[in-house]
């Protein structure tokens, strides 16, 4: 019995997609800092870092939200409306400052997560209908704000711009904002009761209902948050970027789906951490960023993801069906 403990130890540590997260990134970091030692260099860590700081943003989101088991497909359209909102109001008005455009950003998120909660818990449509339905409504909507214009560079004024990219101790404002979103939103939902709830409608609805949780409050607040974090996430996507585009964000809901799901956060709900996601997007942002690297051309990084999101989904299954065959036993024990 002695000799199977580490053996055993070893097991249960692999089976936390944490730590497997973890060994991938070593193990994928090896061939390519051989073949491009800068790849490890305090510029192009800091560089990965802040490309991947707004997806950890709307990643959280999009986690709050499968693990209540819904999906938010909408994601990438509030991020362009809300950029785009942001933009004009800086080219009209260059002397509101920079905090002000990203309350206005997660003020405009708020109440398009609010239409999309409230068309799931009280009009009762999936969330694959629904936010199938207001991608369009919102991405409609950015060209009816702009009517077709950008907002460039030059339009913008230096302090909306420089703002990302001033530091504080050496880092970033923006990765300080991803450093807060993902520390309020860990407590939120490890210690709070709202946070119990989500993973428990993600869970059983059934028995939260009879355990007194109001589902239809849950499900509000999950695309709330949704909606309130990708507002944030627009804002600072103009400034980062210098420019507010129609077209800006399309298909980053994918990309936070498949930062969640490398995470280990249940497609079913009721199972995941932010810990997870949060090591999904960094394993994300390593492979983007190794791509040209190893020269493949940017045109695979979309099959790479989609490949990745195929995997890690399989991994997923394969643990539920573990876990299950393991329950049974036990029972029939």
């Amino acid at each position: 019995m002695p000799e199977r403990a580490p053996s055993s130890l070893l097991k249960k540590a692999l089976e936390r997609r944490e730590l497997t997260l973890m060994l991938l990134l070593m193990v994928l970091l090896v061939p390519i800092t051989i073949r491009s030692p800068q790849f490890l260099s305090g510029e192009n860590i800091n560089r990965i870092l802040n490309d991947m700081a707004i997806l950890s943003i709307v990643a959280i989101g999009e986690f709050l939200v499968i693990l209540s088991n819904g999906i938010d497909l909408s994601v990438g359209s509030i991020i362009a409306f809300t950029g785009m909102a942001c933009g004009m109001i800086n080219e009209s008005y260059a002397s509101v400052p920079p905090f002000v455009l990203l309350l206005v950003g997660m003020g405009i998120g708020l109440l398009m997560g609010l239409f999309n909660g409230v068309l799931v818990a009280y009009g009762k449509i999936p969330p694959i209908i629904t936010t199938l339905g207001t991608v369009n409504i919102y991405r409609g909507l950015t060209f009816l704000l702009s009517k077709g214009t950008w907002v460039t560079a030059h339009e913008m004024s230096p302090s909306y711009i420089g703002f990302p990219r001033t530091t504080f101790l050496g880092i970033s404002y923006l990765l300080w904002i991803a450093f807060v979103v993902i520390a309020v939103f860990y407590y939120f939902s490890r210690f709070t009761r709202t946070g119990r709830e989500v993973y428990a409608i993600g869970g059983n609805p059934t028995a939260a209902k009879f355990v007194g949780v109001n589902e239809n409050r849950v499900r509000v607040v999950v695309f709330l948050i949704s909606g309130t974090l990708c507002g944030l996430a627009g804002a600072l996507w103009t400034a980062r970027y210098a420019s507010a585009v129609n077209e800006m964000a399309t298909g980053f809901e994918m990309q936070a789906v498949a930062a969640c799901v490398l995470g280990g956060v249940n497609f079913s709900g009721g199972a995941g951490g932010i810990i997870g996601v949060v090591l999904g997007t960094l394993f994300l942002g390593v492979v983007t960023n190794a791509l040209p690297v190893v020269y493949l051309s940017v045109f695979w990084q979309t099959f790479v993801q989609g490949l990745i999101i195929l995997v890690a989904l399989a991994l997923n299954t394969l643990s539920d069906q573990r876990k299950s065959a393991k329950l049974l036993a036990q029972r029939r024990g």
